[in-house]
């Protein structure tokens, strides 16, 4: 987002069209504050898996499975403009190829910080380490709580949308899937 002008400009205009002065005192600032803000929510569109993994796989012998959970991501419902936010979990089964431990969660949040729906994120993470590392299996799972549930339509606030992709042995192999599972279900230290 190059130009945040035309946001601030848009933001005046959607304040004016829901009945608001943008000329308010406390509402002034409120479109410069706005662009800003978009341009940090919607960072993921600038990113490349390129640059998010800054040559962090590696050569590696390890063959059990690899598990990064409880990672809290956030995006924007792509039907409302409203945030969704959750946790995401992440394993895989190294063959030959492992990925630094923070490039996980990097992955996540670029494809978090765009107009998203949690269906696609899942599977954009999943097939991103499965292409990327050519491993025995890809696991995520994200569970999110969806503001577009919880403050409009239905009105739930107690509700959670849980969303996986399991590609090769956790798609294949029951055992391994009820590994991982098991991993994302235990108590945090």
């Amino acid at each position: 987002m190059e130009d945040l002008t035309r946001v601030e400009d848009i933001t005046r205009q959607l304040l004016t069209e829901i009945g608001e002065d943008p000329d308010r005192e406390g509402l002034i600032k409120t479109p410069h504050r706005v662009s800003k803000a978009w341009k940090f929510i919607s960072r993921g569109y600038e990113q490349t898996l390129e640059e998010v993994l800054n040559d962090a796989i590696f050569e590696d012998s390890c063959s059990e499975m690899v598990v990064v959970r409880d990672i809290e991501f956030f995006s924007m419902c792509e039907h409302h403009l409203l945030p969704f936010f959750g946790k995401a979990h992440v394993a895989y089964i190294p063959q030959g190829k492992v990925i630094g431990l923070s490039k996980i969660p990097r992955i996540l949040e670029m494809y978090s910080r765009r107009l998203q729906i949690q269906e696609r994120i899942t599977h954009q993470v999943a097939e991103a380490l499965n292409n990327l590392l050519d491993p025995g299996g890809v696991a995520v799972v994200l569970e999110g709580r969806h503001l577009c549930m919880q403050m409009r339509g239905v009105e739930k606030q107690n509700s959670f949308a849980t969303t996986s992709a399991m590609l090769g042995e956790f798609h294949d192999d029951a055992e391994t899937r009820a590994e991982f599972l098991s991993f994302i279900s235990m108590k945090n230290l």
